[in-house]
């Protein structure tokens, strides 16, 4: 293994590193973490004279294989594994790219930990949990207003899901207006999120995606050329994931409108956009916004999130339901919307998230969203200033302003000295730092997308350009060191590589990795 070479620039980093076996490996036979005592006669008795109130369909006829364990061993196991883990609380976050990991303010972990949060439940009567309803229809106002729209849902579980119910919403719209069968085509860009053409395909959509100009910009010109009665929609996030923001989105939002087709806006990540400009200004019929990356609250290792799903009052009446209306007097749900595309995830979404983003938005008040925009605009250009004068590194597309993040390429690097994106990767978890590439295809070559918002000090900004300065002048001068990283993470390079890439050797639970990997034979 070669020496670590640091510079006194760069953190002095080595994270805890434990062989901690996967948690059915701990399993021994008897051992309890807590013992539920058996039901008496008396209690059993006033259930219903012994008879059991679980339907026989959902009676088990085995227990189910969990791991026994005691409480000492797993808490040491979960705390050993958390050790393992980099997280927003602990390192400098903007190498999430386009995930967007801001601070997110403690005093709002107590609020959603309040017992009179914690024992609410989806399925109480209205007329209890008024105070929780006050607070999604009082969110529903502040995000009307901070886009324009003319209501919100705040059911979607993420983007992904708000980008399905949007679909949805355009399926269900021409269909009402006897154009389902004709309008069969959704129009996307490259550079927006994959998840905008994923779910279009999975409603039935075939997908048009518009590449960018010389300048990086989606061309409009070969919007005119494939816009047409077929089409049902426009959907693209702006600015897009190169972070290169597009002033000229209202006339595309036009063409669409004038050929009849609905245009949607991924507004998942609108960090450099608040105060500053709406959806409805930019003449959007739709929009969404991730709570998770804009409004303070935590991703959730992937859910549960939320996907504010916001449309004009035109299409108010597509949203899923139920919708938290007011009369003045009492808040319910209503549920009766005349052409609802119905549920997209149970009841009416994450109490939780939608009370740390409230919490977050009163706290700000409008001039201090607006602050927030201005903030990561500028942590975004001083990072976007520094790493171009990294020597291989590069801005791919038109040269200046960048909005809340940058899709940045090694492609000079690499191709002067064999060091990947991958290898850079790797030997940034030596310093404690996430790096994020990109989404596939490789569109910027030997990309890297970095995103800091405004949670972000000069400082932490400056540890991680340090962290890639480093790395360059590794691979110039020495690249085996980054060849061979990681050397203080508890990551490792991979062998096999096509384990990532080959269902066939994927092992999603236990059994299957029983089946596949230890011992075969005793799997039935």
């Amino acid at each position: 293994m070669k020496p670590i070479i640091r510079t006194e620039a760069t953190r002095d980093f080595h994270q805890a590193k434990w062989n901690e076996p996967i948690i059915f490996e701990l399993h021994q036979e008897g051992e309890k973490g807590v013992e539920v005592p058996l039901a008496n006669e008396e209690v059993v008795s006033t259930i219903g004279d012994g008879v059991s109130t679980i339907p026989a369909s959902m009676s088990r006829i085995n227990r189910p294989n969990l791991p026994e364990i005691g409480q000492a061993r797993v808490l040491r196991h979960y705390l050993r594994l958390s050790q393992e883990t980099l997280g927003s609380d602990f390192n400098v976050e903007i190498g999430q790219g386009t995930c967007t990991m801001k601070y997110i303010p403690k005093i709002n972990e107590l609020l959603i930990r309040n017992p009179k949060m914690m024992d609410l439940h989806p399925l109480q009567e209205e007329s209890t949990v008024q105070g929780m309803l006050e607070i999604i229809h009082n969110l529903d106002l502040c995000m009307r207003e901070i886009s324009g729209m003319g209501a919100f849902s705040f059911q979607p579980g993420g983007g992904t899901q708000a980008l399905f119910a949007m679909a949805s919403i355009v399926r269900k719209y021409h269909e009402t207006h006897g154009e389902g069968n004709q309008r069969d085509e959704i129009i996307t860009t490259i550079f927006s999120h994959p998840s905008q053409a994923a779910t279009a395909v999975v409603k039935g959509y075939k997908v048009i995606t518009l590449h960018p100009d010389e300048n990086g910009f989606p061309d409009i010109e070969k919007l005119k050329e494939v816009v047409s009665e077929r089409t049902a929609g426009f959907v693209v996030a702006n600015p897009e994931d190169t972070g290169i923001f597009n002033s000229k989105i209202k006339e595309f939002t036009k063409i669409v409108h004038e050929a009849g087709g609905i245009c949607y806006y991924d507004q998942a990540n609108a960090n450099g956009l608040l105060g500053i400009t709406r959806a409805k200004e930019a003449g959007f019929d739709m929009c969404f916004f991730n709570l998770h990356k804009t409004f303070a609250a935590p991703h959730m290792c992937g859910g549960p999130a939320t996907g504010a799903l916001g449309v004009t009052e035109a299409l108010k009446e597509y949203l899923p339901g139920p919708i938290v209306e007011y009369d003045g007097e009492k808040y319910s749900l209503n549920d009766n919307l005349q052409h609802s595309i119905g549920k997209v995830r149970a009841f009416h979404g994450v109490a939780q998230t939608i009370l740390r983003s409230y919490a977050w938005i009163r706290a700000l008040g409008p001039d201090g969203l607006r602050e927030v925009a201005q903030t990561a605009v500028l942590n975004n250009n001083y990072l976007y200033h520094k790493v171009q004068k990294i020597r291989g590194a590069s801005a791919p597309y038109v040269q200046g302003q960048r909005l809340e993040q940058v899709r940045y390429s090694w492609e000079q690097m690499t191709s002067e000295t064999g060091i990947t994106t991958e290898d850079v990767q790797r030997r940034m978890t030596d310093f404690g730092l996430h790096y994020w590439t990109s989404h596939h295809p490789y569109i910027v070559p030997q990309p890297f997308t970095l995103e800091p918002t405004e949670s972000y000090s000069k400082t932490d900004l400056d540890e991680y350009i340090n962290a890639l300065q480093q790395i360059s002048d590794e691979a110039y001068n020495n690249p085996e060191i980054v060849k061979n990283a990681p050397y203080n993470s508890t990551i490792h390079q991979l062998v096999e590589e096509d384990y990532l890439d080959n269902p066939e050797k994927w092992c999603i639970t236990w059994r299957m990795y029983q089946k596949k990997v230890l011992k075969p034979e005793l799997i039935k």
